[in-house]
Protein backbone atom coordinates (compact mmCIF):
# COMPACT_ATOMS: atom_id res chain seq x y z
CA UNK A 1 0.00 0.00 0.00
CA UNK A 2 1.66 3.59 -0.45
CA UNK A 3 1.51 6.02 1.63
CA UNK A 4 -1.02 7.92 -0.89
CA UNK A 5 -3.58 4.78 -0.10
CA UNK A 6 -2.80 5.26 3.50
CA UNK A 7 -4.04 8.56 3.47
CA UNK A 8 -6.85 8.50 1.80
CA UNK A 9 -7.57 5.67 3.79
CA UNK A 10 -7.20 8.20 7.26
CA UNK A 11 -9.03 10.59 5.48
CA UNK A 12 -11.96 8.83 5.14
CA UNK A 13 -11.77 6.90 8.36
CA UNK A 14 -11.52 10.80 9.68
CA UNK A 15 -14.57 11.62 7.53
CA UNK A 16 -16.97 8.68 8.53
CA UNK A 17 -15.90 9.25 11.86
CA UNK A 18 -16.68 13.24 11.96
CA UNK A 19 -20.12 12.05 10.08
CA UNK A 20 -21.00 9.53 12.79
CA UNK A 21 -20.18 11.93 15.27
CA UNK A 22 -22.08 15.12 13.42
CA UNK A 23 -25.20 12.52 13.57
CA UNK A 24 -24.68 11.64 17.43
CA UNK A 25 -24.77 15.09 18.22
CA UNK A 26 -27.54 16.01 16.09
CA UNK A 27 -29.25 12.78 17.89
CA UNK A 28 -27.90 14.31 21.23
CA UNK A 29 -29.47 17.80 20.32
CA UNK A 30 -33.02 16.10 19.52
CA UNK A 31 -32.91 14.11 22.91
CA UNK A 32 -32.21 17.49 24.73
CA UNK A 33 -34.54 19.03 22.77
CA UNK A 34 -37.55 16.75 23.32
CA UNK A 35 -36.28 16.26 26.93
CA UNK A 36 -36.73 20.34 27.37
CA UNK A 37 -40.40 20.01 25.44
CA UNK A 38 -41.43 17.36 27.72
CA UNK A 39 -39.84 19.29 31.15
CA UNK A 40 -41.88 22.31 29.74
CA UNK A 41 -44.70 21.13 29.43
CA UNK A 42 -45.10 18.83 32.61
CA UNK A 43 -44.49 22.84 34.22
CA UNK A 44 -47.27 24.09 32.12
CA UNK A 45 -49.66 21.37 33.18
CA UNK A 46 -48.69 22.07 36.76
CA UNK A 47 -49.27 25.74 36.65
CA UNK A 48 -52.39 25.04 34.77
CA UNK A 49 -53.45 22.61 37.60
CA UNK A 50 -53.01 25.15 40.20
CA UNK A 51 -54.66 27.89 38.23
CA UNK A 52 -57.84 25.84 37.75
CA UNK A 53 -57.48 24.88 41.66
CA UNK A 54 -57.92 28.61 42.08
CA UNK A 55 -60.17 28.97 39.93
CA UNK A 56 -62.36 26.08 41.12
CA UNK A 57 -61.64 28.15 45.15
CA UNK A 58 -63.23 31.41 43.20
CA UNK A 59 -66.33 29.49 41.91
CA UNK A 60 -66.53 28.36 44.73
CA UNK A 61 -66.15 31.52 46.36
CA UNK A 62 -68.71 32.50 43.60
CA UNK A 63 -71.72 30.48 44.51
CA UNK A 64 -71.02 30.74 48.36
CA UNK A 65 -71.76 34.70 47.82
CA UNK A 66 -74.51 33.85 45.50
CA UNK A 67 -76.42 31.50 48.40
CA UNK A 68 -75.74 34.19 50.92
CA UNK A 69 -77.41 36.73 48.38
CA UNK A 70 -80.61 34.35 47.96
CA UNK A 71 -80.82 33.74 51.48
CA UNK A 72 -80.33 37.67 52.06
CA UNK A 73 -83.44 37.97 49.25
CA UNK A 74 -84.96 34.97 51.16
CA UNK A 75 -84.85 37.09 54.36
CA UNK A 76 -85.75 39.94 53.28
CA UNK A 77 -89.15 38.94 51.46
CA UNK A 78 -90.11 37.00 54.55
CA UNK A 79 -89.75 39.84 56.56
CA UNK A 80 -92.08 42.23 54.18
CA UNK A 81 -94.25 39.45 53.85
CA UNK A 82 -94.07 40.15 57.75
CA UNK A 83 -94.54 44.12 57.32
CA UNK A 84 -97.40 43.73 54.91
CA UNK A 85 -99.40 41.29 57.16
CA UNK A 86 -98.79 43.81 60.30
CA UNK A 87 -99.24 46.57 58.31
CA UNK A 88 -103.19 44.79 57.24
CA UNK A 89 -103.43 43.95 61.54
CA UNK A 90 -102.61 47.58 61.82
CA UNK A 91 -105.72 48.78 59.52
CA UNK A 92 -107.83 46.25 60.73
CA UNK A 93 -107.94 47.20 64.27
CA UNK A 94 -107.64 50.94 62.77
CA UNK A 95 -111.11 50.44 61.95
CA UNK A 96 -112.68 48.43 64.68
CA UNK A 97 -111.08 51.62 67.12
CA UNK A 98 -112.49 53.45 64.81
CA UNK A 99 -116.08 52.09 65.02
CA UNK A 100 -115.63 51.32 68.92
CA UNK A 101 -114.76 55.20 68.91
CA UNK A 102 -117.50 56.21 67.14
CA UNK A 103 -119.68 53.76 69.25
CA UNK A 104 -118.74 55.47 72.89
CA UNK A 105 -118.98 59.00 70.82
CA UNK A 106 -122.76 58.13 70.12
CA UNK A 107 -123.16 56.85 73.12
CA UNK A 108 -122.01 60.02 75.31
CA UNK A 109 -123.79 62.05 72.57
CA UNK A 110 -127.10 59.75 73.73
CA UNK A 111 -126.19 60.46 77.33
CA UNK A 112 -125.95 64.10 76.68
CA UNK A 113 -129.12 64.62 74.94
CA UNK A 114 -131.09 62.71 77.65
CA UNK A 115 -129.16 64.40 80.31
CA UNK A 116 -131.11 67.28 82.15
CA UNK A 117 -127.96 68.94 83.16
CA UNK A 118 -126.68 69.11 80.21
CA UNK A 119 -127.22 72.31 77.86
CA UNK A 120 -127.66 71.72 73.82
CA UNK A 121 -123.80 72.91 73.62
CA UNK A 122 -122.55 69.99 75.45
CA UNK A 123 -120.87 72.28 78.57
CA UNK A 124 -122.77 71.10 81.62
CA UNK A 125 -124.02 72.88 83.95
CA UNK A 126 -121.97 75.25 86.25
CA UNK A 127 -123.58 73.79 89.41
CA UNK A 128 -120.45 71.90 90.39
CA UNK A 129 -121.25 68.87 89.25
CA UNK A 130 -118.82 67.08 86.91
CA UNK A 131 -120.29 65.69 83.26
CA UNK A 132 -119.53 64.51 80.18
CA UNK A 133 -117.60 67.54 78.10
CA UNK A 134 -116.83 65.77 74.89
CA UNK A 135 -113.39 66.53 74.03
CA UNK A 136 -113.75 67.08 70.16
CA UNK A 137 -116.46 69.76 71.16
CA UNK A 138 -114.86 73.46 70.02
CA UNK A 139 -115.14 76.33 72.62
CA UNK A 140 -118.29 78.25 73.00
CA UNK A 141 -118.43 80.74 70.05
CA UNK A 142 -116.46 78.73 67.62
CA UNK A 143 -118.00 76.12 64.93
CA UNK A 144 -117.25 72.91 63.74
CA UNK A 145 -117.14 72.77 60.33
CA UNK A 146 -118.20 68.83 60.63
CA UNK A 147 -120.06 69.61 63.95
CA UNK A 148 -123.76 69.36 61.91
CA UNK A 149 -124.24 66.16 62.02
CA UNK A 150 -122.67 64.99 64.29
CA UNK A 151 -124.12 66.70 67.48
CA UNK A 152 -127.86 65.45 66.38
CA UNK A 153 -129.00 68.43 64.76
CA UNK A 154 -128.66 70.75 68.44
Amino acid sequence: MTDNAVLWIVVAVLLIALVVGLLLMRRNRGRRQVTKQREEAEQIRRQAEADRIEVQRREAEAARIEAEAKLAQAEADRRAADAAELAAQARERAEQVAGSRSDVEERLRRADAIDPDVPGDGRPVTDGAVRHVPRDVPPPGQADPGDEGRRGGR
